[in-house]
């Protein structure tokens, strides 16, 4: 990894009310502390995968490993940001792109905690990371939505899943880190549904604002929904993603949603490894790829999204339940539609 990576300051403060944990009320200011020190968030550039580094204090917490090919690679990136032993590894759900890699962080590093949504999955790769998680003399322990994981001065609340999936993407275990004032959410390949069964189960218990999204299922079109990209309102949206990959990922859908949000999207793929730091009030970036800028970045079309003018309903351009063109009205916007008193089509715009 090149060690002079080009530094670009994209810096914004967000202030945050509330508390992150199931028992606090939205209408409760919580006053925070100002941390000391730093927190670190790498995103390794492990192509069409997931691997997030998190840094404070002398702690280091890993959240995926990427492929099984990309075992050794994350082994070296964590040796050269001196990691000796990890505070935690979290598998975010039981897919090679995610646990694939931890097999052999977890040779290598002394874990304290390790954590999974499930302890049984049929794969050879996840027998591996079952068996080097046993040769520490741990256990894969499942966390529960409100759970709360430290790692120096900066808090993770496990907000889902909230519910038992079929689907595997589903199970991903996502969690908010929150240092200072700052806020990171990190939720795996979570799809739509569970997104929302998530924003239902919390209700109005947490404030999902965040300055950094880690991008949902490396920018596919069943993530970053509608409605949960409303709640979380990024500042800055981070996608792990790898060039040229046969899924076409990102999709443009997320990313005309992402840019309606006026969300900066930074990709793996366009800018290599990214780390963001914040000391509690504002979030910074470097990145590797010394030649890109997020601007190089291709945002998703400007999208126009069809009103209902008798249902009062509105739709992407693409749902099957559009109205007959005589009782269209047409909004520029997600948001000028929902100003103008319309609803979100339950069907397309989840």
């Amino acid at each position: 990894m090149k060690k002079n990576w080009i530094a670009c300051l994209l810096a914004l403060a967000v202030v945050f009310t509330g508390c992150a944990q199931a028992q606090a009320q939205a209408e409760t200011t919580v006053p925070t502390a100002e941390p000391q020190g730093e927190l670190l968030v790498h995103y390794i550039d492990v192509g069409q995968a997931d691997c997030i580094l998190l840094e404070t204090g002398g702690e280091f917490l890993l959240i995926d490993g990427g492929n099984r090919e990309d075992g050794r690679l994350v082994v070296s990136y964590l040796e050269q940001q001196g990691v000796e032993e990890l505070k935690a590894v979290v598998c975010t759900h039981a897919h090679e792109d995610h646990v694939g890699g931890l097999p052999s962080v977890l040779a290598v590093y002394p874990t304290q905690a390790v954590y999974a949504p499930t302890n049984t999955y049929s794969s050879q790769v996840f027998d591996s990371f079952l068996y080097y998680t046993d040769q520490q003399g741990l256990t894969v322990t499942i966390p529960q939505p409100g759970d709360v994981l430290t790692l120096g001065e900066a808090t993770l609340t496990v907000l889902g899943p909230t519910q038992s999936y079929a689907e595997t993407n589903d199970t991903s275990i996502v969690l908010k880190a929150e240092f200072g004032e700052t806020g990171f959410l990190f939720t795996g390949d979570m799809e739509t549904q569970a997104e929302n069964d998530m924003l239902d189960y919390w209700g109005e218990a947490i404030d999902w604002q965040t300055d950094v999204l880690k991008v949902g299922h490396h920018g596919s079109d069943t993530s970053t929904g509608y409605r949960f990209l409303r709640e979380v309102s990024p500042q800055y949206a981070v996608i792990s993603v790898g060039a040229g990959n046969t899924y076409g990922h990102p999709h443009e859908e997320p990313l005309s949603r992402l840019e309606q949000a006026e969300a900066v999207v930074l990709r793996t793929d366009q800018l290599g490894h990214i780390l963001a730091s914040t000391g509690g009030q504002t979030v910074s970036f470097t990145w590797e790829n010394q030649s890109a800028q997020p601007e190089d970045v291709e945002p998703g079309d400007g999208q126009t999204f069809i009103g209902n003018v008798n249902s009062k309903k509105f739709h992407s351009q693409t749902c099957a339940n559009l109205p007959k063109e005589e009782n269209q009205i047409l909004f520029d916007s997600y948001q000028a539609a929902l100003d103008a008193g319309y609803t979100p089509c339950g069907n397309c715009l989840e």
